[in-house]
């Protein structure tokens, strides 16, 4: 049995590491709040943005779009979110593993035909461990995203598809949707397919949109074509955010588990140094009444 001071070593210890996860779930917390009112700043204007771009598509009408135009994939670019720092529970583990599992996929085209753009950098580490080469780094997107880097990302990717240096362009990050849910997407973003994003939208919302009378200039296929750069781009902004939030959220939780454990450990821990004290007193008790007896 380990002795008192042994004991009241690991109390102290103990303690000291609750502090620590304790004041970094207060952080993750405030940050993940933080985050949060950025979703709901953003998600009204994505919605509306998704909504024109229904209107328009549910009318039928004919989309000369680069971004739309499906080719045989010899070339694929993976956008992979993660986190900059650890401790945040299985949350950089899972995207290391669905990104590995993404590259083996397309592992018939060769390492230098499937291009990484890691944001975070814990990705970016397992990438290069993995053997391939980041493609720049966008640790800062990951820490505090920003829809001016966000639209430098989307716009390198569209123009790299538009010239036919990539021919596929996919995602992969978590998706918020409670403080005890995030649900690891992965999905294709480049071809945009213009399907699904009517499909986002209630089709009963999307019959009662149409009947409004828009005045278009110079025609509705021009509006659509230009609107779909900004809808990627707002689609890798939205990426980042969710991933940042889905990030604190995980941490969050994390931390409240860590200091949870830490609190039932320091109850065993004082349970057992009161046992012993209580045993070494005994002891010393019988001892002195032993050698009265005598």
């Amino acid at each position: 049995m380990a002795s008192l001071k042994e004991v009241k070593t690991r109390i102290n210890s103990v303690k000291s590491t609750r502090k620590i996860t304790s004041a970094m779930k207060m952080v993750a917390s405030a940050k993940l709040h933080k985050a949060q009112g950025a979703i709901e700043n953003m998600l009204p204007y994505q919605k509306k943005l998704n909504k024109i771009l229904s209107n328009f598509l549910s009318a039928d009408l004919s989309v000369e779009s680069p971004f739309v135009k499906e080719r045989e994939v010899k070339r694929v670019a993976i956008v992979a979110f993660s986190s900059n720092t650890s401790l945040c529970g299985a949350y950089n583990a899972n995207v290391i593993k669905k990104t590995v599992q993404t590259i083996n996929e397309y592992s018939s085209l060769g390492k230098e035909n499937v291009l990484v753009f890691p944001i975070g950098k814990k990705v970016e580490e397992a990438v290069k461990r993995a053997g391939f080469q980041a493609h720049a780094t966008y640790q800062s997107l990951a820490d505090k995203p920003t829809y001016q880097e966000a639209f430098a990302l989307a716009r390198r990717l569209m123009d790299m598809y538009i010239s036919e240096e990539i021919d596929r362009v996919e995602l992969i990050f978590h998706h918020f949707r409670s403080m005890g849910v995030q649900t690891l997407i992965h999905e294709t973003y480049l071809p945009i397919d213009l399907t699904a994003t009517v499909d986002e939208i209630d089709q009963k919302e999307v019959e009662h949109a149409i009947v409004n009378d828009y005045i278009i200039e110079p025609n509705a296929e021009q509006l659509i074509a230009d609107l779909i750069p900004t809808v990627l781009s707002q689609k890798l902004f939205t990426a980042a955010i969710d991933s940042n939030a889905s990030e604190h959220a995980a941490r969050t939780l994390a931390m409240q588990v860590a200091t949870d454990n830490a609190d039932e450990l320091i109850e065993d821990l004082t349970k057992q140094y009161n046992k012993s004290r209580q045993q070494a007193i005994t002891n010393e008790l019988l001892d002195i009444v032993g050698g009265s007896m005598k």
